[in-house]
């Protein structure tokens, strides 16, 4: 069966229960929620990212956040964890929190509108530059292949 990108994206975003800016920053910041920012270095180098939230390159979102993979990040060890993804529109970040819940990630999902609609909100912001001279926080590679025993 052939589908369009407007319908895998609209079957995504069936699953979800995305998130307005405001509930969201609710969420990460009182609720225990962990913001994922997919976006590429260029979108943040030049529009900034969100206080706190932990950079995760697309690529390889999935090997960093199930907890049976090798090349998961140390605080990916739950199936609960309630991550918020989000891209500059929120259009990849919904079909990436559905690849999430497809790994069993029940509580996976994104912010509506992506960082644009955050912003709007006039929600906390680190300004572009902000960063400048310090490595992100986190900035995936492809996890290396495992070696067999």
């Amino acid at each position: 069966m052939r589908r369009s990108i407007d319908e895998i994206l609209e079957a995504a975003r069936e699953r979800l229960v995305r998130l307005d800016p405001e509930p969201a920053h609710l969420a990460a910041r009182e609720g225990g929620a962990v913001l994922i920012d997919t976006r590429p270095v260029g979108q943040r180098d030049a529009t900034g990212t969100i206080p706190g939230a932990v950079i995760i390159d697309r690529n390889v979102l999935e090997w960093r956040l199930d907890p049976r993979s090798d090349a998961r990040l140390p605080f990916a060890d739950s199936y609960d964890t309630h991550y918020i993804l989000f891209c500059q529109q929120g259009y990849s970040s919904s079909l990436a929190a559905a690849s999430l819940q497809d790994l069993g990630l029940h509580r996976a999902t994104d912010l509506a509108g992506g960082f644009i609609a955050w912003l709007g909100a006039g929600l906390p912001v680190l300004q572009p530059g902000t960063l400048a001279g310090r490595p992100p926080q986190l900035v995936g590679a492809h996890p290396a292949p495992r070696e067999d025993p």
